[in-house]
């Protein structure tokens, strides 16, 4: 199980952390990951220098609304495939 976990703090939320939240869950049924993947809200996770503060397994990454289709692919899905 790949577990997300996306900042919904103040700093995160006005850099669009709403919208990446959306467009994760909404990929992660697009591929009919929910029993892969599961997708959690934390608040400040003290790293939203560069934009959404977004875990995958305790490695952190800085996402933004603009790059989240990228982060998806390369990241979800690439290890996902990585793990087959």
């Amino acid at each position: 199980m790949m577990n997300i976990t996306i900042c919904i703090g103040s700093s995160c939320h006005l850099k669009g952390s709403r919208e990446i939240v959306h467009k994760l869950d909404q990929y992660i049924g697009e591929h009919n990951l929910r029993g892969d993947v599961t997708l959690n809200g934390s608040f400040c996770m003290d790293n939203c220098a560069e934009g959404v503060c977004v875990t995958i397994d305790d490695e952190i990454f800085s996402v933004q609304p603009e790059n989240v289709d990228a982060f998806f692919e390369k990241e979800v899905l690439g290890r996902l495939q990585d793990r087959t």
